[in-house]
């Protein structure tokens, strides 16, 4: 792989993280579907761990059904590709998440991803992934 087909396929990889932040907060369950392998295997630490992009898509679904508002943002995309259809990708999250019961007291979630990427059709995919969390929490009344 030359070093403009190693700069597309990074591109592509953290395309798919992307996805993943819009499909959930546009709740939008065909895309977040799109995001993995058949076979995904998430590990959330104490928030769950999840087999299967079915068993993935309908957890977010039940848990993001009724809340006002999520804001799930992905930065620091460090994507290292492994032959043609695999990689490695870390990359933070801070994710914002806001109940009716609560609207001015939004959860933000602070931590990381690591996955484990595959490409299939075309198409990179999430195959395996640890989120690690840093922090969570309610900001306080005064910001």
């Amino acid at each position: 792989m030359d070093a403009m087909e190693k700069l597309s396929a990074r591109l592509e990889a953290v395309d798919v993280l992307y996805r993943y932040a819009s499909g959930i907060d546009g709740q939008d369950w065909p895309l977040l579907r799109s995001c993995f392998t058949g076979d995904c295997r998430l590990d959330y630490g104490d928030i769950g761990c999840w087999s299967g992009a079915d068993e993935v898509v309908e957890w977010m679904r039940q848990t993001h059904q009724g809340l006002t508002h999520t804001l799930h943002r992905v930065t620091n995309p460090v994507v290292d590709i492994v032959g043609d259809s695999q990689a490695k990708a870390r990359s933070y999250v801070h994710a914002v998440i806001v109940s009716p019961q609560d609207p001015d007291r939004p959860i933000h979630a602070y931590g990381r991803y690591e996955d484990e990427l595959v490409k299939l059709d075309g198409e990179w995919r999430i195959a395996r992934r640890r989120f690690v969390l840093a922090h969570a929490g309610q900001l306080a009344p005064d910001g």
